[in-house]
């Protein structure tokens, strides 16, 4: 049978939230929680893998008790079991100490999993750490930004966009991916499945001490966050004047190579052609 992990994670559902000075992290308790999309996408990659082969979904999630909501939809839209790591000493964790707690957690309830799979980023830090660190942290095979997988036997195939080129990869299981929001459309929560998620089905929490580890979120993470800001955005307007030549070779010359590298196009080339 399949075995397939699907990470997920909490993230507050509006972009502008209140920062602990001290601390550099989100007050995540003065908004309403959602499941991060990127994740969304992933867990809907892992139905499609089990609608089609069959097989059985763990979700995973680390984060406050009010995370569960989150496992729950998980529950609700086709996953299987669902866990739930929440301690205060995991809190203000990085990546680096959540990828290591993730790891400890599925080695411990999960050890002979197949397929791994994250969210490509998440909304609230946009840094795309915790899958490949993950990667790391279980030795197994990974890609990232993955945007649509086939299995064959044994074998994952895989295409990805990378600087403007398809790449199609094969991996050997068990391996993680982490996918990306172009594809795999989430699915409708069942109002029939949201009852039997909240109903029948229980969440296995796991704190510090069940997973063994003497850990101190903020204190054992190596990142360190100096200053926290919303950056200022400057415009500088510059004017032209002179007959409508002049002005266009003058456009050309300031701004030319910043123009031309962003459509991908020698503007003075061009020109001189047309």
């Amino acid at each position: 049978m399949l075995k397939l992990i699907v990470c997920i994670k909490q993230v507050p559902m509006v972009s502008e939230l209140n920062w602990d000075p001290r601390t550099g992290t989100l007050k995540r308790d003065l908004a309403e929680g959602m499941m991060n999309p990127a994740c969304h996408h992933a867990l809907e990659a892992a139905l499609r893998l089990k609608d089609l082969h069959g097989g059985h979904i763990t979700a995973i999630t680390m984060g406050p008790p009010m995370a569960e909501e989150v496992l729950r939809e998980a529950l609700a839209i086709g996953a299987d079991r669902c866990i739930l790591l929440t301690d205060k000493r995991m809190a203000g964790a990085d990546t680096f100490m959540t990828s290591y707690i993730l790891a400890r957690a599925i080695e411990k309830e999960c050890p002979d999993f197949d397929i791994v799979l994250c969210g490509c980023h998440t909304s609230d830090s946009e840094t795309a750490q915790v899958g490949p660190q993950l990667t790391e942290e279980l030795k197994i095979p990974g890609a990232a930004y993955v945007e649509w997988l086939e299995l064959n036997d044994n074998v994952l195939r895989m295409k990805r966009l990378s600087d403007n080129f398809l790449e199609t990869l094969e991996m050997d299981l068990p391996g993680l991916v982490t996918v990306t929001t172009s594809q795999y459309q989430p699915r409708y929560v069942p109002l029939a499945g949201l009852q039997d998620a909240y109903d029948k089905c229980d969440i296995i929490t796991l704190n510090a001490e069940d997973l063994k580890l003497e850990i101190a979120g903020i204190k054992d993470s190596p990142t360190r966050i100096l200053k926290v800001y919303s950056p200022d955005s400057e415009k500088k307007n510059i004017e032209m004047k002179g007959p409508a030549k002049k002005i266009a070779e003058e456009l050309l010359d300031k701004f030319g190579r910043k123009i031309g590298g962003t459509i991908q196009k020698d503007l003075k080339a061009y020109g001189q052609e047309q």
